[in-house]
């Protein structure tokens, strides 16, 4: 004889439980990609290497410029 499980959908009381959790997190996360480190950064990758080559620096170098001490690379 064949045995099935059946997969229940999470309760209506945990996701009212979680709801709020994941509200706090999309705001941190909505706060980080507004920052201006966040807008040098894709400043930085819509430039090509040639265009750093050009400036005289490499991508590694900018990152830590924008960063600043933030980061370990």
């Amino acid at each position: 004889m064949a045995q099935t499980t059946t997969a229940t959908a999470p309760s209506r009381l945990l996701g009212l439980a979680v709801a709020p959790f994941a509200m706090i997190g999309r705001g941190l996360i909505a706060m980080a990609e507004a920052g201006p480190r966040m807008k040098q950064v894709q400043r930085l990758n819509e430039m090509s290497d040639k265009d750093l080559e050009a400036l005289g620096t490499t991508r590694a170098e900018m990152v830590r410029k924008i960063f600043g001490g933030a980061i370990y690379m």
